[in-house]
């Protein structure tokens, strides 16, 4: 294994979920679909030629009933993902049906922002409590080419929408790639912090078996913190101690000294590994539960949801499965600065 860690020793409830290691699990990331209406170089290939059956993708009814088994036992948060979100059809009754599940305090998503004109007010009835935007450069060519067809204005305009409609907290996500935009980390950060919004920064993982992986373009975090001290002038210091800090995501969070509403967030996957305070899984749009983003390790889910058992029986039985593959998630992942270590399956899959 390429990392050693020393695991704090958590206690919990005995209903709590908490894997072989006592990492408590209170955060659940929902691939909606695998569909997306962008190609961006380093999530997906860009001839998509394995889209699953629409059949195959878990109804809301049978995903709220997942949920509904992972609020029983101390999930309290939910982030929706893809693919790409807003192109699934009826998302906002999705969000409604989910945020109204007794124990769930969040429902958040990830997002390119291309669809957020149209869709922010209502996301925001429906009951979105947050939202991450995916911008990794303010340069409208730059823009189009990593995303293969994505329009930096309708991002931007789906930016001013969200916050117009209230929806807080809005994050931008960058991933940060040596020679394409690290020239404009401080650009970034500016753009975030004008509109009061918090910029994060995401080390390119080797996603598809490292075959878009180039361990040149890797920006690790200590060069990201690097290219923001420089721009602001003044030394960054990090938002809480490890020890003090209520873990929420994977990002670690610096602010300029000083001046606390400059953060900055980064996700340090491939060069300061993040294992040992994880509480989240995964499941993606068929219903396979992962552990972990790093191995393709899952369990199916939705064998149990569509078959013949009913009520709490079926209930007990999604439980029982998830908790037994809790107890078969790592201690930690094997992701590599030279791009080995990653696990099989697409980033465009399983949401990130």
């Amino acid at each position: 294994m390429s990392q050693s860690m020393h695991l704090p020793v958590i206690t919990h409830s005995k209903g709590e979920l908490a894997d072989a290691f006592s990492r408590r699990v209170t955060y659940l990331r929902v691939s909606l679909t695998d569909r997306c209406n962008y190609r961006c170089t380093y999530c997906m290939p860009q001839d998509r030629s394995d889209l699953l059956p629409r059949d195959e993708i878990l109804s809301f009814e049978e995903l709220e009933q997942i949920v509904r088994v992972f609020a029983s036992v101390g999930v309290r948060r939910v982030r929706l993902t893809g693919g790409e979100p807003t192109v699934r059809r009826d998302v906002i009754k999705c969000v409604e049906r989910l945020a109204r599940i007794p124990g769930i305090e969040d429902v958040v998503m990830t997002t390119n922002g291309h669809r957020l004109v149209e869709l922010a007010e209502d996301l925001a009835r429906a009951g979105l409590t947050g939202m991450n935007i995916s911008v990794d450069t303010l340069d409208p060519a730059r823009f189009r080419a990593i995303t293969r067809r994505g329009d930096l204005g309708s991002v931007v305009a789906g930016i001013k929408a969200s916050m117009d409609a209230g929806i807080r907290p809005l994050k931008i996500n960058v991933v940060a790639l040596k020679g394409f935009n690290d020239d404009e980390v401080g650009t970034l950060c500016d753009f975030s912090w004008a509109r009061g919004i918090v910029p994060r920064f995401i080390e390119w993982m080797p996603m598809s078996d490292g075959s878009l992986f180039a361990p040149g373009s890797l920006l690790t975090a200590a060069e990201i913190r690097a290219l923001v001290q420089a721009h602001v002038g003044r030394p960054l210091e990090e938002d809480a101690p490890v020890a003090a800090r209520v873990v929420v995501g994977p990002a670690r969070y610096w602010r300029v000294k000083g001046e606390p509403h400059r953060k900055v967030g980064i996700i340090s996957a491939m060069s300061e590994h993040f294992c040992d305070t994880c509480n989240r899984v995964r499941l993606s749009a068929t219903g396979r539960l992962h552990t972990c983003l790093a191995h393709d390790d899952d369990v199916d889910l939705r064998r149990i949801v569509r078959g013949p058992m009913a009520g709490e029986t079926k209930d007990a039985a999604i439980l029982a499965a998830i908790r037994g593959a809790l107890m078969g998630k790592r201690m930690g992942h094997e992701f590599s600065t030279t791009g080995c270590g990653g696990p099989r399956k697409h980033m465009v899959t399983i949401g990130g």
